[in-house]
């Protein structure tokens, strides 16, 4: 096999099927790519045939509740212990003890939660846009980490995170307006970085304010695609995808930050990250602002090998922006563990 070819590939265990995405010789170093909300393995297209053809185990999985891996119809399905569980078992089903962990938005998260509690099973981590310490620990430590200069406690409570409260409160509301035209809401989503929007609230923000999502109208626009994310093949995946799972297991994401908290408190070395650490923050990314919030700072106290590195994009950064990201990432790979690298 080609290390440019992508193969699919499902992993079934007692409790779930994962699908994913694979590249590169079986043998090579595991880099196992972690995709966020409204993600789909496929947000990894442009890193896999690069990592495998450079030698490495490169795969990328649809978590549960999202494309061709197993669909669950409670939310406590979707905690991210059960999702690290998921990750685990798809380590061991390559034979491998340790891998490289990639992750995005959620996968980040769950990336995070991996490096925290299975240290034993990381050679290295990096993570795209959400930070260490924050969105896996739960809402409350996300609004503690807001700036409130630019989102007052009057106006914004939650910040720029009002709209995962908005889940909380209005969940079948939030998950019909995205189902009510899949298409539309991907189109609308998926859009690159825009600088003119620092300063500013991010649209998130208002989603509360507005009743609900694309401006409180209960479903998406059809703005053109925007192919500097997004060509018009590879929304009709998602578009196909969504359309078939429906949004309940990524939305469901949002409805576990208890548990989720509770999970993170179990983490081992009090928190601390010893591993080698990549986290690339997005320049534009307005939610997760890492540039004009302290968002990232429990992560520089946490994380004992931390390399930071921005690029130039907004939220959807490995789609986006991915030559930078892959360069960024196998730059950092062979300076801090060329031991790893291709075998």
């Amino acid at each position: 096999m080609s290390p440019f070819q992508i193969t699919e590939n499902t992993f079934r265990s007692g409790r779930s099927s994962t699908f994913y995405f694979a590249s590169g010789p079986s043998q090579g170093t595991p880099i196992i790519f972690v995709h966020g909300w409204p993600e789909l393995a496929l947000s990894w297209r442009h890193q896999l045939p690069v990592f495998g053809a450079l030698g490495f185990r490169a795969i990328a999985p649809d978590l549960r509740g999202h494309g061709r891996s197993s669909l669950y119809s409670t939310h406590d399905a979707y905690a991210q212990r059960e999702i690290v569980a998921d990750m685990i078992e798809l380590l061991d089903s390559l034979g491998q003890e340790k891998a490289i962990w990639v992750g995005h938005d959620w996968g980040a998260s769950v990336v995070w939660n991996i490096a925290s509690h299975h240290p034993d099973r990381c050679v290295a981590v990096t993570n795209l846009c959400v930070p260490y310490a924050t969105l896996e620990r739960g809402l409350d430590v996300l609004v503690g980490l807001v700036n409130r200069d630019l989102y007052p406690q009057s106006e914004y409570p939650f910040g720029n995170w009002e709209y995962q409260r908005f889940y909380e409160e209005h969940f079948a509301k939030a998950t019909g307006a995205m189902e009510a035209n899949v298409a539309g809401t991907f189109k609308t989503l998926f859009r690159a970085g825009n600088p003119e929007g620092k300063g500013k609230p991010a649209l998130l923000s208002k989603v509360r304010r507005e009743g609900g999502w694309f401006g409180g109208k209960g479903i998406a626009p059809n703005p053109p695609c925007d192919e500097r994310v997004i060509t018009e093949n590879d929304l009709h995946a998602y578009a196909s995808a969504y359309e078939r799972t429906s949004f309940f297991g990524t939305d469901s994401l949002y409805m576990n930050h208890a548990a989720n908290a509770r999970y993170a408190s179990e983490a081992l070395n009090d928190g601390y990250l010893d591993m080698p650490v990549l986290f690339l923050e997005a320049a534009y990314d307005y939610t997760c602002d890492c540039v004009n919030s302290p968002l990232a700072e429990p992560m520089k106290k946490l994380c004992r090998d931390l390399t930071i590195a921005r690029i130039e994009s907004g939220h959807w950064m490995a789609q986006e922006k991915p030559a930078e990201v892959n360069a960024r990432l196998a730059q950092w790979l062979g300076a801090r563990i060329p031991h790893a690298w291709g075998g």
